[in-house]
């Protein structure tokens, strides 16, 4: 039991430490294309474990703060945190290698299944085949919303707005854009009084 807290630890740890050197624009471009061709069903968890835990761009705790920005932004949260992990490291060169990354292999990748998909749609096989992958792709998210609660957990105001905001859009089925045109503020507040 002690061994597997002590390794919780290092990988916390580990998972908290900054890059060694900021990523060049070539291995921003190589990596968010490495994480679009690998990402089918959500590329979230996987954005995490790739940026956090493999390659180490950011801390569990900066990726966290990102994230809850390019939520807040229109558009798909991991083309936001492509182009804000890229600006952050190299500016705007860094932007659009992160974009193009993410976005060129897999644009290929879903025509091609989508022309291939067209002729077997009705095929009882391929329907259980997405069935499956959408069971995969729920436990994937259920794993990165824990792991993005991590550091949260020694901040009760995180948590809090963290359990406000699933309250509001997963059980109250309040809309997504007034629930965050609250929570944003509360949340900005509560965390300049901690910083104190």
């Amino acid at each position: 039991m002690d061994n597997s807290a002590h390794t919780m630890n290092q990988n916390l740890t580990s998972a908290n430490a900054g890059p060694a050197s900021p990523p060049t624009v070539g291995e921003i471009f190589g990596g968010f294309l490495g994480l679009g061709l690998i990402s089918f069903g959500g590329a979230l968890p996987l954005a995490r474990r790739a940026i956090v835990e493999r390659r180490r761009w950011l801390s569990a705790s900066d990726f966290t703060d990102l994230l809850g920005l390019c939520q807040f932004l229109p558009g798909g949260n991991v083309i936001n945190l492509s182009v804000a992990i890229g600006m952050r490291f190299r500016g705007l060169p860094g932007a659009l290698a992160g974009l193009l990354g993410l976005i060129a292999g897999p644009s290929m990748v879903v025509i091609g299944l989508g022309v291939l998909y067209e002729h077997t749609q009705n095929d009882p096989h391929i329907r259980h085949l997405f069935a499956g992958l959408a069971a995969a792709a729920a436990g994937l998210l259920i794993a990165m919303a824990v792991k993005i609660l991590l550091p949260l957990w020694r901040r009760p105001a995180a948590i809090a707005i963290a359990a406000l905001g699933f309250v509001a859009i997963a059980l109250l089925r309040f809309p997504l854009l007034p629930t965050m045109l609250v929570l944003t503020p509360l949340s900005i507040y509560l965390a300049s009084r901690a910083a104190r």
